[in-house]
């Protein structure tokens, strides 16, 4: 089963500096990932570049990803 420290540490392996905080019960995740790579790009994209991060982790180890994926200054607001 995987852990919410499992899949931070997954998330944050993608991204240069990235703050990722994880939840969950081993099937079903809550993410808040801010990063400055998310700069304009929109939630779509944003969400793209977290499943790129987790690969085929997220097609066999994860079953459900929530995500709020924020740029550092959306993250101050």
């Amino acid at each position: 089963m995987v852990t919410p420290e499992q899949l931070k540490t997954w998330i944050e392996s993608g991204f240069n500096g990235a703050t990722v905080s994880v939840e969950g019960d081993g099937h079903h995740f809550e993410a808040v990932i801010v990063a400055s790579e998310f700069e304009s790009k929109n939630r779509i994209q944003r969400h793209q570049l977290v499943y790129a991060a987790l690969g085929d982790k997220m097609k066999a180890e994860v079953h459900a990803l929530s995500m709020k994926t924020l740029t550092p200054a959306e993250a101050e607001q």
